[in-house]
């Protein structure tokens, strides 16, 4: 369904206190609002925060083998050096630059999605697995709350934390994002703040063991704000953390220099229980493209960035968490 569709089926099954299932894609072009009850578990699978719709796991016959093919580095330079230029003119101040990357595996989407540990996991009619650490927003008894992820390093390097908390870069990176969806939440809710900022977490995959910066943004919305859930929700895509900032400027250039389709990669998955919502971004995300299995991935791009070590992050982040 359209957005439009899908704000007026969000705003009444919220309003009656329905429980359902959304998908929003990255443009927010291709929705899903599925009350709970009408869910196929044949054509969806779903684990937001451990509510769940399936009973057991399959179990893997054998550990997930996964191998990469990313674009060369010479061509990723290329749309990098795009977004420093448009960053050079003050068109952006940060970017999320992501690329497709081919890969092959042992495990099907299925088996992924059952193997795979995160908050937020969804299997999608054999076309995309979703398997995300990345909160979108949370509301609880009229409290919102964001938690922006911006800011990836290897937890085996000597001081790992000590050196991305201290980053010039990965501070002014995180602090555009910040403040970008600080604003966004200010549309709908009152006495928007920083409750934490800048505070790691840890996620151990089957290659690596990676920490990540995240912070922690609140907010109230008015009573009754169910008949306008959908209305909250949609004001706040794109996800800032997959775009960046200014917003609007910065989405016209992505869809210039990424030269691909996102799809429902970078989009959002959430869960509303009848007086809660719950919500992911839909990073680290294999898709199926005819035999091809594709994984989505890329990073934040700022003036005080280095080509290589972007590069390095979009392949890093080509991982299945199971350990």
């Amino acid at each position: 369904m359209n957005k439009s569709a899908a704000i007026q089926q969000i705003n009444s099954l919220a309003s009656a206190g329905t429980p359902f299932l959304m998908i929003a894609d990255f443009k927010c072009e291709n929705n899903h609002v599925i009350p709970v009850d009408q869910i196929k578990a044949d054509e969806l699978l779903f684990d937001i925060n451990g509510i769940k719709n399936y009973d057991q796991a399959v179990q893997l016959k054998s550990d997930v083998s996964l191998e990469r093919s990313p674009l060369s580095f010479e061509a990723f330079g290329e749309k990098y050096q795009k977004v420093h230029t448009e960053i050079a003119k003050g068109n952006t101040y940060l970017l999320n630059l992501t690329q497709p990357t081919p890969i092959s595996t042992s495990a099907s989407l299925k088996e992924i999605f059952h193997a795979s540990k995160a908050k937020y996991k969804l299997w999608f009619k054999d076309q995309f697995v979703v398997f995300s650490p990345e909160i979108f927003v949370k509301i609880q008894a009229s409290k919102i709350s964001s938690f922006p992820m911006k800011g990836t390093i290897d937890a085996d390097l000597i001081n790992a934390k000590e050196i991305i908390l201290a980053s010039e870069k990965e501070m002014a990176e995180h602090a555009t994002i910040v403040d970008l969806i600080r604003n966004d939440m200010s549309k709908f809710a009152k006495q928007v703040v920083v409750e934490e900022f800048r505070y790691i977490d840890e996620i151990k995959t089957s290659a690596k063991h990676l920490l990540q910066v995240s912070s922690k943004i609140t907010g109230h919305l008015n009573d009754g704000y169910q008949s306008e859930l959908g209305d909250i929700i949609y004001s706040l895509l794109p996800a800032g953390s997959i775009c960046g900032a200014p917003k609007k400027r910065t989405l016209d250039i992505i869809e210039e220099v990424e030269k691909y389709d996102r799809g429902y990669y970078t989009g959002i998955v959430g869960y509303f229980d009848g007086e809660q919502f719950d919500s992911g971004v839909m990073i680290r995300f294999i898709e199926k493209q005819g035999d091809q299995l594709i994984y989505k991935s890329g990073g934040g791009i700022h003036f005080l960035s280095d080509a290589q070590a972007e590069y390095q992050e979009m392949i890093d982040k080509v991982y299945v968490p199971v350990h």
